[in-house]
């Protein structure tokens, strides 16, 4: 609570006229009170397509839903998209010096890599067919440059989509080429002798081709030490790993419109030393280490068939591999020998969906969706002597169909309902609702009453993987739950908006990451039981000046079913406020970025202390023609922070870094 205080107390200080006011001078106010919903919903209210697979006004989504922006993005000097979550209400972020994971709604399982959020670019799932991961940190296939805006709907969708939309959908909306023009290159550094560059061209041609290609290069050396009190000793260099942090990234994108078709083409590499000597890898060896890539194609149609009628089709494919290195030290021969854990993933696929419009209330949309997983390939082996823990090769099939209706009730009542029904050749059937009441009782209120069933399969990794530290589980059962949630969007004048939202969330069968004690190995096992309460605000105001301020804060409260334990990894308050003033105009901007994460249990019962984490950007977008600059510092007190280790960390605590900075310029010729 005295957290909490010191939060509003801050927001109070930093952000002025908290109370909804009007500049000085701006005629239009008296008008813009009077304003409708309607009214207010033309020239404010953001839209958002991945909620409902259409595009639609934010207040009429059944689901909580935050936008962010391409300007936000800039303004605040977010640098990967898990810096992007971690500024979203009730979204946080817990990194291992490998990979970022995802926390929503107080969720954020060890051994989770993203499986229970699904990842999109522009409607195409990112999430492997392995791990199901959400790539969200440097791993990302996609230059956070070439993002136009982010939409993120919070609760389950499996009723729009196959598996992973477990906890929620992020759908990442790049840009088109009309939005880059010319050549344009970006050049930034930072600490720890961090570098990155970006050429990208976008053009609109006569005969209706619109393209936009860029390529994308990071690497960062890390820390140059590390201290793990957990090795301190001499046989481990007292603790302190050396050089084993360094980071290496190669992307690549091309966009492609013509008439009615797309072609979207990722490409993303990354190579990540690995410093924690996880799974009981050799301490200070930066031989150990992963590399992720991730690839694919989309080809998409769309077609107005009629005034009434909208046409979608899509066919896919992708590409996943991981390649870890590990090393390890025998004591019997008193020498280090390697450990390949290798997977790749191929996939293919096609979606078709029909929307109709009829009698100008209501719309109802179908679609189905034919995922072929035809190759599924995993082997952990030693590489001298050479020694197999384990190799599978497998393939699925996955076949939906959904369907979905808005019918208005009333002027002020909307009713959204969807059922989406999964086969898959692994476990079966599926059928999972979802309904959503939207009520507008007032001219600038909206109600959203929510309801919805998920489902999410073990995926690969969790049934099949085993190594010298792991051990399989093939008769894993899917995880299931069904939530309800109420949401309040009050738009207090044109540019305030308060939101407000409730959930119960009662997870079940769930899949987790466990040591066997029979062998000390980690295996997956369907678990137990979780029930997930909370309550989340936001507050937001802009000016027609360019100032922008923000404050928000929820509170989850997560216990297994049974014994009420409190689970680990689980922060019951987080909190952020946001404050971006213009200088010079709307040329120059000092952003604040400042994100605040309760007390967190550790698997060891312990406690990850409660930390603020302020960040500040100046950035430029015209002080100079064709020119975009911006510095940022980071963790700007120098705070000690850090995150709960999961099973395969010694640690129990992984601390991380403390203040770091960057430089960034962008030239448009």
């Amino acid at each position: 609570m005295k957290s909490l205080r010191s939060l509003l107390l801050l927001a109070a200080v930093t952000v002025p006229g908290w109370i909804p006011s009007f500049p000085q001078g701006d005629e239009s106010a008296p008008a813009l009170l009077d304003m409708s919903l309607e009214e207010l919903m033309q020239v404010e209210v953001e839209t958002v397509y991945a909620a409902s697979r259409q595009k639609q006004k934010v207040t009429e989504a059944p689901a909580s839903i935050t936008v962010i922006t391409s300007d936000e993005i800039q303004k605040y000097g977010y640098r990967t998209l898990a810096e992007v979550l971690r500024s979203v209400r009730g979204f946080f972020v817990t990194y291992d010096r490998n990979y970022n994971y995802i926390g929503v709604l107080g969720f954020n399982r060890p051994g989770d890599y993203g499986s229970r959020v699904l990842l999109l670019i522009d409607g195409h799932r990112v999430n492997d067919n392995i791990f199901d991961s959400a790539f969200t940190g440097t791993e990302s296939p996609l230059d956070l440059d070439l993002i136009d805006h982010i939409e993120v709907i919070r609760g389950p969708n499996s009723s729009l989509y196959v598996a992973s939309a477990f906890l929620g959908v992020i759908n990442v909306v790049s840009k088109r080429g009309r939005m880059v023009g010319n050549p344009e290159m970006s050049t930034e550094g930072g600490s720890f002798g961090s570098y990155k560059g970006r050429a990208s061209y976008g053009e609109s041609f006569n005969n209706g081709l619109e393209m936009l290609l860029s390529g994308s290069y990071y690497s960062s050396q890390g820390p140059h030490r590390l201290y793990f009190p957990e090795y301190d000793s001499p046989a481990t260099n007292h603790g302190i790993a050396v050089n084993g942090n360094d980071d290496q990234l190669q992307q690549l994108f091309g966009n492609f419109y013509y008439r009615n078709f797309k072609l979207q083409a990722v490409y993303g590499s990354r190579e990540k030393g690995v410093p924690t000597a996880s799974y009981d890898t050799n301490f200070n060896d930066s031989r150990t280490r992963t590399t992720d890539i991730r690839s694919y194609l989309d080809l998409q149609y769309d077609r107005k068939l009629n005034a009434t009628t909208d046409f979608m089709g899509r066919l896919y494919f992708d590409q996943y591999e991981y390649h870890g290195v590990n090393v390890y030290f025998d004591t019997a021969s008193n020498s280090a020998y390697l450990n390949e854990d290798l997977s790749r993933g191929k996939w293919a696929g096609t979606e078709v969906s029909v929307s109709r419009k009829v009698l100008d209330k209501h719309r109802f949309s179908a679609g189905a969706e034919f995922r072929r997983n035809f190759l599924q390939e995993g082997s952990n082996y030693d590489r001298s002597p050479y020694v197999v823990y384990s190799r599978s090769r497998n393939n699925s099939t996955i076949v939906a169909l959904y369907s979905q209706g808005e019918i208005e009730l009333r002027s002020n009542l909307l009713l959204n309902l969807g059922l989406h029904y999964d086969h898959y050749s692994t476990f079966g059937g599926t059928l999972n609702p979802r309904a959503g009441l939207i009520y507008n009782p007032f001219k600038k209120t909206t109600l959203k009453f929510l309801y919805a069933q998920a489902f999410r399969p073990p995926n690969d990794f969790e049934l099949y993987y085993s190594s010298s530290t792991n051990l399989s589980n093939p008769s894993l059962r899917p995880e299931r739950a069904r939530t309800m949630g109420v949401v309040l969007e009050q738009y207090v004048s044109r540019r305030t908006r308060l939101t407000a939202n409730g959930y119960y969330y009662p997870l079940r069968q769930l899949i987790g990451e466990e040591i066997e004690p029979a062998t000390s190995k980690m295996i997956f096992k369907n678990s137990g039981s979780v029930d997930m309460r909370g309550v989340e605000f936001e507050l937001a105001r802009t000016w027609v000046s360019g100032l922008e301020a923000g404050i928000q804060y929820s509170f989850q409260n997560v216990r297994n079913q049974h014994d009420e334990t409190a689970l680990s990894n689980v922060p019951k308050h987080l909190g952020g406020l946001k404050l971006s003033i213009p200088l010079l105009g709307k040329k120059l901007f000092a952003s604040s970025d400042v994100n605040y994460v309760s007390r967190r249990r550790t698997l060891a019962g312990n406690s990850v202390p409660a930390y603020w984490l302020p960040n500040f950007t100046l950035f430029s977008q015209s002080l100079k023609q064709h020119w975009k600059i911006s510095a940022s510092l980071y963790n700007a007190f120098n705070s000690r922070y850090g995150d709960p280790g999961a099973p395969e960390h010694r640690q129990d605590i992984l601390w991380q870094d403390g203040r770091t900075f960057r430089l960034k310029a962008t030239y448009s010729f």
